[in-house]
């Protein structure tokens, strides 16, 4: 029996969809022949334990050389093994000369320093993909640790659990102030993840992720007294300045005690590693006094340093932050003030990292990074009057939901109308189901985004736009299947005769899924932007606006359903067809440009208008993709037209 054309057609759009998302993933994914993480973790060890083993030309640990020896051999083979790198022979004779200072037992200083700066060098050349999701709670790891570490390390981290006397090397002190400033969290993270070969720490590679972070930068605080944490945590409010030498969670994972204290008296890199450490959120909150755009003006200047310094990759992921993390937030408030500057900042943002990905010259991205400066001064200069904040509030809260919600309004009524007209409403409770089942999701997503996690901005973005995606894929199918329908004769028999075979279960399923994904995606974007325009001043400007758009909404569901029922059923499936065609166009431009804020689509900028309602950006990949569908809707309606043609007067198939 032929599967139903609805079906077919939505089921081959996923698979298409499933197919190009997995291109996709294996286009960003390097497979290397070797793990660099465990030739990194080694040459940590060699950094910190060397010292232990070796003093003035002298072994002074014969276990402990014997494995500083093998480790740094190890080094040497590993880094051989790995996928062929432009840096990789000058990485090659490092290791070379370190495997030559370690035999001949040099100073613990010299073999740190060259221990360090060769993984460095590896985590530049070779992309280890270790970072947190979100920010660690070390606060919750306090029980895990006790279940899973203290028999071995001691409950309070001196290394004299029960269990400690039998092992040979002894556990870590993780008390140890010396020792502890010359760690990293992700040095940790590796250790707690992969064990050390040869001694008694075996991996814990079976926890979540998250736990594992949470136990690495809760071991790492051990060492400070709340007080140095309680210190820490005022310098790290009232010091602008040192927010840019750990300017992301990323950064802070790889920050050592000793590193900070290069810059920073020592006391001071002491105490702020000891808050950071407790408290690692702390990186992504804005900075007090210091403007709406902070978080922003940081992160760009971070990408401007480290593009300055060679690193391209980490100029492009800080610039992605400056906008999805800095500005993004405050666009629903100064959209609603100055709308023509929130576009000027976001074009001006695209422009340097476009200049990034094109490899233009430092001073060129210094003179874009200081343009974007000076938008930023005549944005807070808008934000800062306060004369028009009741106001502002009510017009972005109305204009966010009016603009999200009509999209999935669009989606939802159509398929509401479709199983009137098609005389299936035992279907409609599957999509009734999936939009009251997202906004249920959207509530739970606001739960998680205030209390539980901090979403960040590049995670909301592929969120939206793996969504816009498949969005438009099944409307595409649904678009072609009922405009081809448009043209059929004999509605009434058709509808009667083959409806039934083609609304089974599974299709019906296949509503549900789009009606969900449909109102998810607006009700995800809606959530996070109310929570970052929420003030207690603006609360009752915010409150209204929102009934009022909700209302509006209401009005328009109505007006759709009454104009849908008017409708002969072949004239309905005609204008729904162009419309559902027009959305699919819509909601791949929106899907590639999220992809594209998020750094997983290249972007190509180009001198064209930018109208968001109707998905249309300026760069290439987004313009060429809305083309793509526009071509693929107008070859389908053009097949279809030509083989209704073809059919006899009274062939309703």
């Amino acid at each position: 029996m032929p599967m139903p054309l609805p079906i077919a057609l939505i089921r081959s759009s996923l698979f298409a969809l499933l197919i190009g998302w997995a291109v996709l993933l294996s286009a960003r994914a390097e497979l290397p022949a070797a793990n660099p993480r465990q030739t990194w973790q080694m040459l940590d060890y060699i950094a910190v334990d060397y010292a232990g083993a070796v003093q003035d030309g002298r072994i002074v640990a014969p276990g402990e050389y014997a494995e500083m020896q093998e480790f740094a051999d190890t080094v040497r083979r590993q880094l051989a093994a790995l996928p062929a790198k432009p840096k990789q022979p000058a990485l090659l004779i490092q290791a070379d000369r370190l495997v030559a200072l370690v035999a001949a037992k040099a100073e613990p200083t010299e073999v740190a320093a060259l221990a360090r700066g060769l993984a460095d060098a590896i985590l530049a050349s070779y992309s280890i993909g270790v970072v947190p999701g979100s920010p660690p709670e070390p606060a919750k790891a306090a029980a895990l640790y006790a279940q899973q570490c203290a028999a071995c390390h001691g409950p309070a981290g001196h290394g004299d659990g029960p269990a400690a006397a039998g092992l040979d090397p002894p556990p870590i002190a993780f008390t140890d102030a010396d020792r502890a400033a010359q760690r990293t969290p992700l040095a940790l993270y590796e250790v707690i993840s992969q064990g050390v070969p040869g001694t008694g720490m075996a991996s814990f590679a079976g926890l979540p992720e998250a736990d594992r972070w949470a136990l690495a930068f809760y071991v790492g605080s051990l060492a400070y007294s709340p007080q140095t944490r309680a210190d820490g945590e005022a310098l790290w409010r009232k010091n602008v300045e040192v927010h840019g030498r750990i300017p992301t969670l990323e950064a802070l994972t790889r920050t050592r005690e000793a590193d900070l204290a290069a810059t920073l008296p020592t006391t001071q890199a002491h105490a702020i590693v000891a808050y950071l450490r407790s408290r690692p959120q702390a990186v992504n909150e804005p900075v007090a006094g210091a403007g709406r755009f902070a978080l922003a003006r940081q992160r760009l200047a971070d990408s401007e340093r480290v593009y300055a310094a060679g690193d391209a990759a980490q100029a492009t992921t800080l610039a992605l932050s400056a906008y999805l993390d800095g500005v993004e937030p405050i666009e629903p408030t100064l959209a609603a003030r100055n709308a023509a500057l929130l576009r000027e900042i976001e074009t001006a943002m695209a422009g340097y990292r476009t200049q990034i990905g094109r490899r233009a010259a430092a001073a060129d991205i210094a003179a874009q990074a200081t343009q974007i400066n000076a938008l930023f001064d005549r944005a807070e200069a808008v934000l800062q009057d306060t004369h028009t904040d009741t106001t502002t509030a009510f017009l972005g809260s109305f204009t966010i939901l009016v603009r999200e919600g009509l999209e999935a309004l669009l989606i939802v009524i159509g398929m509401i109308a479709f199983l009137r007209k098609a005389e299936r409403r035992d279907v409609l409770p599957y999509v009734h189901a999936g939009w009251a089942g997202a906004l249920l999701a959207g509530a739970a997503t606001w739960a998680a985004a205030t209390y539980l996690v901090d979403i960040s901005g590049a995670n909301r973005e592929v969120t939206e736009g793996v969504s816009a995606l498949f969005a438009a894929a099944v409307l595409l199918s649904v678009g072609i299947w009922m405009h081809q329908k448009s043209l059929a004769g004999r509605w009434q028999q058709y509808l009667h005769a083959k409806l039934s075979a083609a609304l089974t279960r599974r299709s019906a399923i296949f509503l549900f899924v789009l009606a969900f994904v449909a109102v998810y995606r607006e009700v995800f974007e809606t959530i996070l932007f109310y929570i970052a325009m929420w003030s207690e001043q603006s609360s009752g400007a915010i409150l209204a606006g929102l009934i009022a758009g909700s209302m509006v909404l209401v009005a328009v569901a109505y007006w759709m359903l009454r104009m849908s029922k008017r409708l002969p059923i072949g004239q309905f499936f005609s204008i729904s067809s162009v419309l559902i065609a027009v959305l699919a166009v819509v909601l791949v431009g929106k899907g590639v440009a999220a992809l594209q804020e998020a750094g997983w689509v290249p972007q190509a900028l180009i001198a064209a208008p930018r109208i968001e309602w109707l998905g249309v950006y300026p760069s290439w990949q987004s313009l060429l993709a809305q083309l793509t569908v526009a071509v693929a809707a107008a070859i389908g309606f053009l097949v279809n037209t030509r083989t209704s043609r073809a059919l006899a007067p009274g062939d309703p198939s």
